[in-house]
């Protein structure tokens, strides 16, 4: 027999600030090695195996062999939901410097959550496929009376629209193709920093990858979630999606 789940032993998983870097590192779904990861969490390689044997212990993060090399990632969608839950409930941290600050404001703007696009640059792609007729549903995104505050919801309002074909087309995304994979299609998350609607499940994805390979958007650094609008990808926007208020 088994008695109630140990929250308090996951819980302390996340009482080291170093440890809570280290998940945000891998937070965009990415596999790094662990050199990568002790750069970003600023800890020796002996710290940031001592914290990957943690997480991976608990089922967090999982290794990868590539060659001699290892890599790591977390188990799946659900660590980074868990992520994103806990940033909404947390203070934000005191700003000390320019580059603290600089880093801050990247992350609203435009960043990744898990695999998908979330920040501004997330909630206004999902509001102007609302808008163009790709989704079809509430006339809004924001968040609404018994959504779980920066969570997957269970059930939303959203559908495939008249012209989502066309639209996704418009952009690359190729929807049949996205639509044959075991993933859920439609997915949608609470934004923590935006408290509004973002895009996820395998259609979120599918845009999200047509960004980075269209070089639409541009990882700002090789273990952070926070990405860049490229001038390129700011036109694409405007072309397709009659979003302009991103270009600045």
């Amino acid at each position: 027999m088994e008695g109630d789940a140990d929250i308090a032993r996951t819980a302390a998983l996340f009482a080291d600030p170093a440890r809570v870097r280290v998940l945000l590192a891998l937070g965009d779904g990415r596999a790094l090695a662990a050199s990568v990861l002790a750069a970003e969490a600023g800890l020796s390689a002996q710290g940031v195996s001592a914290h990957l044997a943690k997480l991976r212990a608990a089922g967090l993060v999982v290794a990868e062999k590539s060659g001699r090399h290892r890599f790591y990632r977390l188990a799946g969608p659900d660590t980074a939901e868990l992520l994103e839950t806990l940033a909404r409930f947390s203070p934000s941290q005191p700003v000390t410097s320019l580059r603290e600050g600089t880093r801050a404001e990247a992350l609203r703007t435009a960043r990744t959550c898990y695999d998908h696009l979330a920040g501004r640059l997330g909630v206004a792609v999902t509001s102007a496929l609302l808008a163009k007729g790709a989704l079809a549903g509430a006339p809004d995104t924001r968040r609404r009376p018994g959504d779980r505050i920066s969570a997957p919801l269970r059930e939303h309002p959203y559908t495939l629209g008249p012209d989502a074909e066309a639209v996704f087309g418009a952009l690359g995304v190729d929807l049949h193709a996205t639509a044959a994979g075991r993933r859920p299609l439609l997915k949608f998350c609470l934004d923590w920093s935006e408290q509004r609607h973002h895009l996820a499940g395998a259609l979120g994805a599918a845009v999200a990858t047509r960004f980075v390979e269209a070089g639409w958007v541009q990882r700002r650094a090789k273990a952070h979630r926070a990405l860049r609008l490229t001038p390129a990808g700011a036109r694409a926007l405007e072309t397709h999606l009659g979003v302009a208020d991103l270009a600045a």
